[in-house]
């Protein structure tokens, strides 16, 4: 029988698929749907820093007895926060007594600031690791690209060095010097990264003038972003790697694997097509395993990543003009 068992970022997983952060794994009842259905991990729904900060705003424009004292805004402040984090340790104690896999948290940062303190308090509350979802709006056009990217090396560095659970980072593909860029997170303290984020897609309601939502879940074809990434990026990094973005069935984890993903991270998937999904995608893999006689998961991890593959060129190729150069524009 096919042995599916991986590593991640430190943490012995039973196979490669692990549920994303998403609403699915905001509450005890769903987190033990996808752990039955065979999830080998779970990262909690992000705490957002812009959430508790939104939520500070509002109680400041409401004006209903608050004073502008400096001592009380301070209170206002750390109590918004303290109670948010007080119902994620909640969450974090509650999942770890209902399921029997690792439970990672995740806090959605823009900022180092008073998240090495709570932080701390989600390591006590027994999470066997962190996940920082970073994502810095590139509209701040005072500061420059080497600013920015600095802030989530300043991030993740103070707080892994306060913290003994494995540290990981989710990240966006929108920057100047990608490839660079991983390498260099790999080399902190990190122990995995995961490529890439999935954002909040906005549109515009033409007959309203009203900015609106557009597509919420990834479709299949979005794999090809991270994939490519995968491809170039295993082999060349000092932590672990998690793919993320368009994982909808087993063949796509397969994919990734072969790429060199140790593990992928699902949510739209599982939105589409309920946990059971998780279980669909464990006999695809196991089913490729027993076909091409591969007894471990490391046996063919990374069979197809840039270093390993004999047309390493094609990952790097980004434009596409010689396929559809002889072809007639209709």
């Amino acid at each position: 029988m096919a042995n599916l068992q991986t590593t991640y970022a430190g943490l012995e997983l039973k196979n490669p698929i692990i549920a994303g952060s998403s609403g699915m794994t905001s509450t005890v009842e769903s987190i033990k749907k996808i752990a039955e259905f065979g999830a080998s991990a779970v990262v909690l729904k992000s705490i957002f820093e812009e959430e508790i900060n939104n939520e500070y705003e509002k109680i400041l424009e409401s004006g209903n007895d608050i004073s502008y004292d400096r001592n009380y805004l301070d209170y206002y402040d750390y109590k918004i926060k303290a109670d948010n984090i007080d119902k994620y340790i909640k969450l974090i104690k509650e999942a770890k007594a209902a399921v029997n896999i690792p439970i990672i948290a995740s806090v959605n940062c823009t900022s180092s600031h008073e998240w090495t303190y709570f932080a701390s308090k989600i390591e006590q509350a027994g999470a066997d690791a962190l996940e920082l979802n970073i994502f810095i709006q590139q509209t701040d056009l005072s500061k420059n690209a080497i600013e920015k990217e600095q802030a989530y090396f300043d991030i993740v560095t103070k707080v892994s060095e306060k913290l003994n659970i494995p540290v990981t980072i989710k990240i966006s593909s929108f920057f100047a010097d990608l490839g660079n860029f991983i390498k260099k997170l790999s080399e902190t303290k990190i122990a995995g990264i995961v490529l890439f984020n999935k954002f909040y897609n906005f549109d515009i309601d033409i007959e309203k003038n009203k900015v609106v939502s557009g597509k919420v879940f990834s479709s299949p074809e979005e794999i090809s972003n991270s994939l490519r990434w995968v491809a170039m990026s295993a082999n060349n990094m000092s932590c672990s790697l998690a793919a993320s973005t368009g994982i909808h069935d087993g063949n796509a984890v397969i994919k990734q694997v072969l790429a060199g993903a140790d593990v992928v991270q699902i949510v739209s998937s599982i939105y589409i097509h309920g946990p059971k999904i998780i279980m669909e995608m464990i006999k695809v893999l196991e089913n490729y395993m027993q076909k091409n006689n591969y007894e471990n998961i490391s046996d063919f991890k990374g069979l197809m990543s840039m270093k390993s593959s004999k047309e390493a060129h094609l990952y790097e190729r980004m434009q596409f003009m010689r396929y559809f150069s002889d072809k007639d524009i209709l």
